[in-house]
């Protein structure tokens, strides 16, 4: 076995990045430190700004570089996992074919790896999180769109175009007929079942609700008011156009969760995001449509569990991700 050792997770978003030195055994060092993306400054200012934030996480850690074996950067939207490249990510413009990976490692002199970010969150979910005694596991991640990732005995499935776990674009309705998806198509999940997406449902489903509902005062308001967590409380108290809302939600969730027991047949289908903090009942929802809609063998054994981590998985994981790299190269 290779000995223990830190490592650094950096996540990177659109709007800020953070990073944090983490143990052989998946434990944070310190309170990640946060920075702003600012990718309207270009790509030369972001690889600075991935670099600062690195190295203040690890004066965070008390540490300086000697003490660190590895580094994981994950990024958002469309990129080469294996030539380590950002390509076109749409939250990150107007960064093309960004060498990310290389840039870090020459920065450093350390090994590096890159990843996608949802990629990079499921591996820490399946590390520390939820799922660190199961053996596969999906990770559905529920904010603005619909991401995802798959584990298989402890490897990422990319895919052979750095695609693989893109369960936001599932196909749960017809193609030509179904909701229109950022990404171009119809009828993706990520169409029905992301935190925007809820919102734009609750909206329509209001013109035509002839019931009280609480939810109309908010009708007018801006997507800032008018939240998918919004619509998750007032479910709670008891608002039927709301219950309406989160019940469909649940049954669009588990029509992908039922697509990837398919294709993968996992121990464990994780969700996370701002919508599993809406707790057990909302589990138990997508749990009772899977058991109705997935295969019957294993449905009865496949676990429908929450995401444990947060916003920490991100960075969790893509350290995670370094130190199976590391290990890799210490054998």
């Amino acid at each position: 076995m290779a000995e223990l050792a830190n490592y650094v997770g950096l996540d990177v978003g659109g709007t800020t990045m953070k990073a944090a030195v983490v143990t052989d055994e998946g434990k944070p060092l310190s309170k990640p430190v946060v920075m702003d993306t600012h990718p309207e400054r270009g790509a030369d200012a972001g690889l600075e700004t991935m670099c600062e934030t690195i190295r203040r996480a690890v004066s965070a850690a008390n540490l300086t570089m000697d003490g660190i074996a590895a580094i994981g950067v994950a990024t958002p939207g469309l990129g080469d996992i294996k030539k380590g490249l950002i390509i076109d990510p749409p939250n990150l413009k107007p960064w093309k074919n960004v060498a990310v990976r290389d840039h870090i490692a020459k920065a450093f002199g350390k090994p590096t790896v890159y990843q996608n970010d949802a990629n990079a969150a499921t591996y820490g979910e399946y590390w520390v999180g939820v799922g660190r005694e199961a053996k596969s596991m999906v990770l559905f991640t529920l904010g603005t769109g619909v991401g995802g990732g798959i584990i298989i005995d402890d490897k990422i499935i990319e895919g052979e175009h750095s695609h693989g776990g893109e369960l936001g674009h599932l196909r749960i309705d017809m193609p030509d007929r179904g909701r229109n998806c950022g990404c171009g198509a119809r009828g993706c999940l990520e169409a029905y079942a992301s935190a925007t997406n809820v919102v734009r449902r609750a909206r329509e489903d209001m013109a035509c609700f002839r019931g009280p509902s609480s939810l109309r005062e908010f009708y007018t308001a801006n997507n800032d008011v008018f939240t998918a967590k919004l619509i998750f409380d007032h479910a709670t108290k008891g608002d039927e156009l709301a219950l309406k809302v989160v019940d469909d939600t649940a049954y669009y969730l588990a029509l992908g969760a039922c697509a990837a027991m398919a294709t993968v047949d996992p121990e464990m289908i994780v969700f996370g995001g701002g919508m599993v903090g809406s707790g057990e009942w909302f589990r138990k929802k997508i749990e009772d449509y899977v058991k109705r809609f997935g295969l019957p063998y294993p449905t009865k054994s496949v676990k429908i569990a929450f995401a444990q981590l947060g916003s920490d998985a991100g960075f969790i994981g893509t350290a995670g991700c370094a130190r199976m790299l590391y290990r890799g190269l210490t054998k």
